[in-house]
C-alpha cells in the first residue's frame, strides 16, 4: 500500500502539502524570506560555496538539495527503483541546465520558489508563473513536433552513484570545514557572512526536511514542470493538484506564521522588473520542458540513478557560476547588466535545440 499510495491523487497532494507547510517553517528557522525550498537558488549557493563564484553573499552549501538526491536514492533502493541509466545527449541536457539556471536567476526563483512567493504574497510572482507556464507550453509545441533527445542506456550502478556520491562529500566538506564565525572562508569552502547566503536553518533539521522531501517526491513523481505539461498535453491535473497543494498549504502556514506580507515592492530576494520576471521564467520553463523536468525533479531522477538527470544538475550549478561571474544574474535592484542579453541568447540556444533534435514523424 505504501508503494502505491504516493502515486495516487491523495498522495501527491499529500506530497505538494508536505513541501508547502515545511518550506516556511524553514523559513521560520532562518532560511531566506520566501525561500524556504529554491532549488535554483540553492545550488547558486552551492556553486558559491565551492568557489565557482565570488558573489559573498550567497554561498552555502545548502543541506536541503544533498538531503534532495539522497533521500531519492533511499526510496529507490527500498522500493527496487534504483535504475543507472545515461547517454541520451548530455551536452545537450547541459546546456539546457546553464540556461534553466540563467533564466531562472533573472527572475530570481526556481518553479517552487515561484509558488512559495505567491504564498508568501509576492505579486511579482505572478509574472514569474505566467512566463513559465508560457515556457513549457512552448516547449509542448516541440515535444507534439517530435522533439526527442534519444532514449538512455542501462549503464554501470556505479555511473547512477556518482550524483550521490558527490552530494555525500559535499556534505562531508560541510562537517570538516564548518563556518568560522566572522569568517568567509573555512579550509576549502567559502561562506557569506553577510545576506541570503547567511540565512539558514540548522544543518541536521535542513538535512532531515531534504531527506523526508527527497524520499517522499521520489515516490510521487513530483514535479511543477511536468503537471503543466500534462495539463496542456493531456488535460490531465493528477500533477497539478499536488502544485496547487504545496501553493494552498504554504499560503496558510505563512498565515499562521505572520509571514504574509502582499504587494510588488519590498519583497524578500525579489525585483520589479515585470517583463523580466515573466521572460527569466519563459526561458527556464522552455528549458525544464526540453530537458523532461523541473529542477527538484532532475534531482530526484539523478538519486534513481539517472545520469542524464545529474548532467543537468551539473549544467544548473555551472549555469549559477556563469550567471553570477559574468553579471546575468538579477538582484532586488533589478537584472544584471548582461541578463537581458543572456536571456536572449538563451532563447535562440532552446529553440535550436528545439527545432533541429526531431524525430520525423511518419
Amino acid at each position: 500500500m505504501l508503494k502505491n499510495f504516493f502515486v495516487t491523487r491523495w498522495g501527491i497532494i499529500g506530497v505538494g502539502c508536505f513541501i508547502g507547510a515545511l518550506a516556511p517553517l524553514l523559513q521560520k528557522l532562518g532560511n531566506p524570506g520566501n525561500m524556504g525550498i529554491c532549488v535554483a537558488c540553492f545550488e547558486r549557493d552551492i556553486a558559491g560555496a565551492l568557489g565557482l563564484h565570488r558573489a559573498g553573499v550567497v554561498q552555502y552549501m545548502r543541506p536541503e538539495i544533498i538531503g534532495f538526491v539522497l533521500g531519492s536514492l533511499i526510496a529507490a533502493y527500498l522500493f527496487k527503483e534504483f535504475r543507472p541509466r545515461a547517454g541520451s545527449a548530455p551536452i545537450v541536457r547541459f546546456v539546457l541546465g546553464v540556461f534553466a539556471m540563467i533564466g531562472a536567476l533573472v527572475f530570481l526563483g526556481c518553479p517552487w520558489r515561484a509558488l512559495l512567493r505567491l504564498a508568501g504574497g509576492d505579486g511579482n510572482a505572478i509574472f514569474g508563473l505566467l512566463g513559465l507556464t508560457g515556457g513549457v507550453w512552448t516547449g509542448t509545441l516541440f515535444l507534439k513536433g517530435g522533439y526527442n533527445l534519444g532514449r538512455a542506456q542501462t549503464s554501470h550502478t556505479s555511473a547512477g552513484w556518482i550524483l550521490p556520491l558527490i552530494m555525500i562529500g559535499f556534505l562531508l566538506l560541510m562537517l570538516i570545514f564548518p563556518q568560522i564565525e566572522g569568517e568567509n572562508k573555512s579550509g576549502v569552502l567559502f561562506y557569506s557572512i553577510k545576506g541570503p547566503g547567511v540565512m539558514h536553518a540548522p544543518l541536521i533539521i535542513s538535512l532531515a526536511i531534504g531527506l523526508a522531501i527527497g524520499f517522499l517526491a521520489q515516490r510521487s513523481r513530483f514535479c511543477t514542470m511536468g503537471a503543466l505539461r500534462d495539463l496542456i498535453l493531456f488535460k490531465q491535473i493528477h500533477l497539478l493538484s499536488g502544485v496547487i497543494a504545496l501553493a494552498v498549504s504554504a499560503f496558510i502556514v505563512n498565515l499562521i506564521t505572520g509571514q504574509f506580507h502582499p504587494g510588488f515592492a519590498g519583497q524578500a530576494v525579489a525585483h520589479t522588473m515585470t517583463l523580466w520576471n515573466f521572460s527569466g521564467m519563459v526561458l527556464a520553463g522552455l528549458a525544464f520542458a526540453l530537458a523532461g523536468g523541473c529542477p527538484g525533479r532532475q534531482l530526484f531522477l539523478a538519486g534513481e540513478g539517472d545520469g542524464d538527470a545529474a548532467i543537468f544538475v551539473i549544467g544548473m550549478i555551472a549555469g549559477a557560476a556563469f550567471a553570477h561571474n559574468f553579471g546575468l544574474a538579477s538582484s532586488p535592484a533589478g537584472v544584471g547588466p548582461h541578463g537581458i542579453a543572456a536571456v536572449t541568447i538563451g532563447f535562440l540556444v532552446c529553440l535550436f535545440i528545439g527545432f533541429t533534435m526531431r524525430k520525423k514523424i511518419v
